[in-house]
């Protein structure tokens, strides 16, 4: 029996009678009337856990950076989401990906932003294999399943998931309702057809993908991609990874070829650094993922001339930023409340990994006393409130990543623990901050 229902064409709120303005979203006049069918309960197939067959072997790419973030490869039947800022670079390097896959079939890349025409432009432009790739404009997700039906292509790639729209849903392209439902087909279809599906996301002003929070929980992966449009390299970072390991980040650099991977991001990082000691830079071996990288830590501090000093970071957790400046106010005895503190993490990295924090405590106080950093030091370790230096998760890979670029000495949490260490590298233990200064700076 059908039951009239009232929905709001930009939220997708639904209610049982007509309302002037909606309670979820605020927005007027939106409540279109439509109907809800109820269907017949279907039961769905139970098998013993034991005749199932173990997981498919991995679609890899072929670009070694993606297959990274990926945990080695496309999972057959994974639904996979890809956000990131405008122009930086989605539609490249999901054309380049398709492109690649067209080894092991015909792959279906649907654009509802460009036309075929244009899309087919890019491709010769970045002169990639288009034998096996096929290319639609189309924004009804019907129509793309049955495309998908018919053709049975190894992979199929949508540009952009805010384009489709379902045909029996009442609201504008983009919506929360449409955006819900289009996802929705192709989750079903994707699992029915045991087919992995990479959908383009846009991203609001706050850096999150547009939509629902429901998009990033029906999805297998999520993945963004992250860069200043007016630099070359790019990073793919993992947030949801239902097959591998999340926070894995590849790197690439853009050029007329398209998104090329790169092979040593930590000399990336690191390049146009000083040669002789600087004041106020470290060197930290951290950790995205289970990868190491090799990332510069700057500090600025200087006299204020506000009557609240400025705190700015870059690259690192401001919360996090203004706890290790207490510890050095307060442990150490620097009058950081008269200074103006900038923080930055050279190259646009994101450090979230806390063995990052002495690194830029030993950096802010290198900039306050003037103390040039030694070039052949790296630092890593997690501070506390009291000021102790406590030891980081996979030391021995961050060390060998440091060794590989030339660094002899790192300063580690005394409780630290390293089986081996790199050829010609030395380990300096520290338990403090302050014990920490004194081994660099012998004060």
């Amino acid at each position: 029996m059908a039951k009239e229902r009232f929905q709001c064409l930009i939220c997708g709120y639904q209610s049982t009678r007509w309302l002037g303005r909606c309670p979820e979203c605020g927005s007027w006049d939106s409540f279109s009337a439509g109907t809800a069918k109820d269907s017949g309960k279907e039961l769905a197939a139970v098998y013993p856990l034991q005749e199932i067959e173990g997981e498919e072997e991995r679609l890899q790419v072929g670009m070694e950076e993606f297959d990274r973030v990926l945990g080695g490869g496309i999972v057959p039947g994974s639904l996979i989401l890809v956000g990131g800022d405008p122009g930086i670079g989605k539609s490249t390097l999901l054309l380049q990906v398709a492109s690649q896959l067209g080894r092991y079939g015909q792959v279906l890349y649907v654009s509802g932003e460009e036309s075929v025409r244009q899309v087919a432009s890019r491709a010769r432009r970045l002169r990639l294999e288009a034998s096996s790739l096929l290319l639609a404009a189309a924004t009804d997700v019907e129509v793309i399943k049955e495309q998908v039906e018919r053709l049975r292509p190894c992979a199929l790639v949508v540009d952009s998931i805010q384009t489709l729209v379902h045909p029996r849903v009442q609201a504008i392209p983009g919506s929360v309702a449409q955006v819900r439902e289009c996802i929705g087909v192709l989750q079903q279809l994707a699992k029915g057809l045991n087919l992995p599906i990479m959908v383009i996301g846009h991203v609001t002003k706050e850096g999150i993908l547009a939509g629902p929070r429901l998009l990033e929980h029906i999805v297998d992966v999520v993945l963004y991609l992250e860069g200043d449009r007016y630099q070359s390299y790019r990073l793919l970072r993992g947030v949801k990874n239902r097959y591998g390991a999340t926070h894995e980040i590849g790197v690439f650099t853009m050029t007329e070829r398209g998104m090329v991977p790169v092979v040593n991001p930590s000399a990336l990082f690191l390049a146009g650094s000083q040669a002789d000691n600087s004041v106020g830079a470290a060197v930290v071996p951290t950790l995205e993922g289970t990868r190491p990288l090799l990332v510069e830590i700057q500090a600025l501090v200087s006299t204020s001339y506000y009557s609240l000093p400025r705190r700015m970071t870059t690259g690192l957790d401001f919360n996090r930023t203004l706890l290790l400046l207490a510890v050095l106010e307060k442990r150490l005895g620097l009058r950081l409340s008269s200074c103006d503190v900038y923080l930055n993490v050279v190259g646009g990295m994101k450090l979230i990994d806390p063995g990052a924090d002495l690194a830029a405590a030993l950096a802010v106080v290198s900039s306050y006393r003037e103390l040039p950093f030694p070039r052949d030091v790296v630092v890593v370790g997690e501070v506390g409130l009291t000021g102790e230096v406590r030891p980081v998760r996979l030391l021995e890979l961050r060390l060998k990543e440091a060794a590989k670029l030339g660094f002899s000495r790192a300063v580690v949490g005394r409780s630290s623990c390293c089986r081996s260490l790199p050829e010609k590298f030395t380990l300096i233990p520290v338990a403090s901050l302050g014990e920490a200064i004194e081994v660099l700076w012998q004060r």
